[in-house]
């Protein structure tokens, strides 16, 4: 399980994260929602070890994220930023590649060839394998940074927002696709998610921020009514339930 307790974060003298204090379990997707601001990718790039913690203690399955070390925290959690960048002349391959650094540090094994190929597959990209990455739209790259991330072989993902540049059809694959491995890998999933149906239809469990706080934590039948919703986001929606979940029409 990753265990937050009392982090509280500032960049030069702004706080950004007071005291927050979450446990997620081990196995199936947490999401977190909220406004711009709210902390989201902050706290995941603590968890991440991407920025160092001042304040507060994170541990993952025990080991303590400030002193582990990086190489083998690699083995144990693997994020995906919002600002990734990669290389244009990079093959699709070649970039889910990467996902196995940690591991053989670049020398890559039949095994290692192995969860490239199930990686390439898990998030249909097997045809674009041996395409540039230049060549590729927004949404397709996005696919193959998932991938990589994927191909880590991490017990627990960290995705910031990674349905950016996806239109309707493969955000629902890329979201049926990580339900799946929560479900048949037991992956843990800890995802940043603006499109708060997304969150209803796959996630777990939502957490939800405002002001750098956790201020709703619970199921999504639990999380995503009217009340709670406009406490977050500062205006009232409609919130019908369809298939036994709850469905949020913030559009009208």
């Amino acid at each position: 399980m990753i265990r937050i307790e009392n982090v509280s974060l500032e960049y030069r003298t702004t706080p950004v994260l007071h005291d927050v204090s979450l446990t997620i379990p081990k196995g199936g997707i947490t999401a977190l929602i909220g406004p711009n601001g709210a902390g989201k990718s902050s706290l995941l790039s603590l968890v991440a070890r991407l920025q160092p913690l001042r304040k507060g203690a994170i541990s993952i399955d025990g080991l303590n994220v400030g002193s582990t070390p990086s190489r083998e925290l690699a083995k144990v959690i693997a994020i995906l930023r919002q600002d990734s960048v990669i290389a244009s002349r990079l093959r699709v391959r070649e970039l889910v590649g990467f996902g196995r650094f940690p591991h053989g540090r670049g020398r890559l094994t039949q095994e290692d060839r192995a969860i490239i190929d199930q990686s390439l597959r898990q998030f249909d990209l097997t045809d674009l394998a041996d395409r540039f990455i230049e060549t590729l739209s927004g949404g397709q790259r996005q696919r193959a940074l998932v991938a990589m991330t994927f191909a880590q072989g991490t017990d627990y993902l960290l995705l910031d927002e990674p349905l950016n540049n996806l239109d309707m059809y493969y955000a629902r694959e890329l979201m049926r696709s990580l339900r799946a491995v929560a479900d048949e890998s037991g992956k843990t999933v800890v995802i940043v998610l603006h499109d708060i149906n997304q969150a209803s239809a796959y996630a777990d469990r939502i957490v939800a921020m405002k002001g750098g706080r956790v201020a709703a934590d619970g199921p999504p039948g639990d999380i995503l009514t009217p009340d709670i919703l406009e406490g977050i986001f500062g205006f009232r929606m409609r919130v019908e339930t369809f298939e036994g979940k709850p469905l949020v029409l913030h559009h009208l």
